[in-house]
């Protein structure tokens, strides 16, 4: 499927990479006393399909299973136990998020028979209170569980804080701490420097490179701040520091050019059909017109296309062309919003 439009971002798969490739700075960053009572040089993360088996589907139309989960020794003992790493962008009730991660405790517990220490990273912009990071069941006569979890609320941790930490996880995420509006350009500044401090190979700089880019776009006032910022560190911090950027405005041309072209690609398509049903059927009503200009898709433009020359009546037409929209979860002619998905899927 080729779409013209920009894709949304998925924060989870980027904090899932993020986490996966840099585990143990993670863990050193937020929980460092678990590193010292472990063994980090042997540890391993769990497989995506081996994990994937240990959850049944929830919610409807698809699995949800846990975003990072890795294999720890201990170390002062011949024993394993699982760290489980949980990222969290969207809005859940802090009733719901508990019982998620109960559940996957509970489901990881009994698929390895191994102690499990749950995390969960909130990376939201909002809300800013404090997330309970609790899970209690209780009668009147005795409490049946207390399960608790390590709540990292980016939103609530200050940027200037972690400054001066020589961590690749912390670069990335200070992008996503607590900052002022008018901060914003300093923090990118210094998310970039402290990166082009760090030892870390081409391909994983890149990786922090990009988070930061995603998180931290500014607008043309903020860029000259940026600038200014930028023009105030050591010669070669700062060499390092714009190759970054000069990366992001090359990756942009690209990706702006091949929009471009799917752009046109697109009209082109839209143009073709909406010319054949004149033809055919001499009038086109406006709300098919709408509707037409509304698909985005190459193959299915193709697939209508062929409709257009085969099919027998403009409501027959304009039955193919609803179907494809109200699948999709688009804007029906009437401008209605199809319910498309079932809202209740697990991100």
């Amino acid at each position: 499927m080729v779409l013209v439009v920009t894709p949304p971002i998925d924060h989870d798969a980027i904090f899932k990479e993020l986490i996966s490739t840099f585990f143990l700075d993670f863990i050193e960053l937020f929980v460092p006393q678990v590193l010292e009572y472990s063994q980090p040089s042997e540890f391993t993360l769990e497989p995506t399909e081996t994990v994937r088996e240990v959850f049944s589907p929830i919610g409807q139309g698809k699995k949800k299973i846990a975003d990072v989960v890795a294999r720890l020794t201990f170390r002062d003992k011949a024993a394993c136990f699982l760290v489980h790493v949980e990222s969290q962008s969207s809005a859940y009730t802090q009733e719901e998020f508990r019982w998620r991660m109960f559940h996957y405790f509970a489901r990881l517990h009994e698929k390895f028979r191994l102690p499990v220490y749950p995390i969960a990273l909130f990376t939201f912009d909002e809300p800013f209170q404090e997330q309970d990071n609790r899970y209690v069941v209780s009668f009147p006569d005795r409490q049946v569980l207390d399960f608790s979890f390590v709540s990292i609320q980016l939103n609530r941790l200050n940027w200037r804080d972690f400054l001066k930490r020589e961590n690749p996880v912390a670069s990335a995420l200070m992008a996503k701490m607590r900052m002022t509006p008018s901060e914003r350009p300093q923090v990118k500044a210094e998310c970039l420097r402290l990166l082009a401090t760090l030892k870390v190979d081409q391909a994983k700089m890149e990786l922090i490179s990009g988070f930061i880019g995603t998180y931290l776009r500014l607008n043309e006032a903020e860029e000259e701040q940026f600038q200014q910022a930028v023009e105030s560190m050591g010669l070669e911090t700062k060499e390092r520091v714009m190759q970054f950027v000069t990366d992001w405005q090359e990756k942009g041309r690209v990706q702006g050019l091949q929009e471009g072209l799917q752009q046109g690609q697109i009209t082109k398509g839209q143009e073709d059909i909406i010319r054949i049903l004149e033809v055919r059927f001499s009038e086109i009503p406006p709300q098919l017109r709408v509707l037409i200009r509304k698909i985005e898709d190459l193959e299915v433009l193709g697939t209508l296309l062929v409709q257009t020359v085969t099919i027998q009546s403009m409501e027959a037409f304009t039955s193919v062309a609803s179907q494809y929209v109200a699948s999709n979860g688009l804007e029906s002619p009437s401008g209605e919003q199809s319910s498309g998905r079932g809202s209740d899927e697990l991100d």
